[in-house]
């Protein structure tokens, strides 16, 4: 069994074994990942975070040891919540900028200090106290980071993200794990039959009579946090979301579903 790691800020794994492939995920600095097959130009990668299945160039990642993988499984893992935070490698030039829920493993907090394979790190950026009262307001901070992010199919990165990226990294970042995919998402969970008993951090689903195809965060006053052309804040009821600038419903309400257990 062979494994590898990101030490690029982030890496786009893609659905087939070429460029033009539709990205399907990303792999942020830090995360770990299984390599289940070797090509000329591609890896075959499993993550670690998700178990996301998928292709990356073989020019886009750090080899790691198997005892290494197996101390980083162990470890819970210290992930950035700055939007942007800057790292700096031990004997390099310059600084690498990460974006927010990337994993810094075997973090010391004395130091600022941490380590991708062989390579040391500090991390420059200050983490800053959110100053949170509950998990489901941390969640809330944690998702309006990504406000006015441009939507991007596969994305997990300020840089662009999907809806169910979204959800998954604001709930992450909260020590909260979730799939990678709506259709994985909304599997997951509490029913519940009224939006009117709702809290902040359920999550609402939408779609059609057959498929969900979106996903939001339920904010107070009938509100959502959702990625949708960007990251937006839209007012939300029993029927579905409501644009102001358009004037109009865009998603239709399937299920709500509660994620955290209280």
């Amino acid at each position: 069994m062979a494994f590898g790691i990101a030490d690029l800020s982030i890496i786009p794994v893609r659905k087939e074994q070429s460029e033009r492939s539709e990205m399907i995920s990303q792999i942020l600095f830090g995360e770990l990942f299984e390599i289940l097959e070797i090509t000329d130009k591609w890896l075959l990668v499993r993550l670690q975070v998700d178990d996301t299945e998928g292709w990356i160039s073989r020019d886009m990642y750090l080899p790691v040891t198997d005892e290494y993988a197996a101390r980083y499984t162990e470890e819970q893992p210290m992930l950035t919540t700055e939007v942007f935070n800057i790292v700096t490698k031990e004997g390099d030039y310059g600084n690498k900028l990460i974006v927010a829920g990337s994993v810094l493993p075997f973090f010391e907090a004395e130091k600022q200090h941490f380590s991708i394979g062989e390579d040391s790190y500090t991390l420059v950026t200050k983490p800053r106290n959110v100053g949170m009262d509950s998990l489901r307001e941390l969640i809330i901070e944690y998702a309006l980071k990504y406000y006015n992010a441009p939507y991007l199919w596969g994305g997990r990165s300020p840089y662009g993200i999907d809806c169910s990226g979204l959800v998954q990294m604001a709930y992450r970042m909260a020590e909260m794990k979730l799939p990678r995919t709506v259709t994985e998402q909304v599997n997951c969970g509490q029913n519940f039959s009224f939006i009117e008993e709702a809290l902040p951090g359920d999550l609402a689903f939408f779609g059609d009579e057959t498929d969900v195809t979106h996903v939001g965060i339920l904010w107070e006053q009938n509100r959502i946090i959702h990625a949708s052309g960007r990251v937006r804040v839209d007012r939300v009821d029993h029927q579905g979301i409501f644009n102001e600038e358009l004037k109009r419903y865009t998603h239709n309400l399937k299920v709500i579903k509660r994620m955290i257990v209280e």
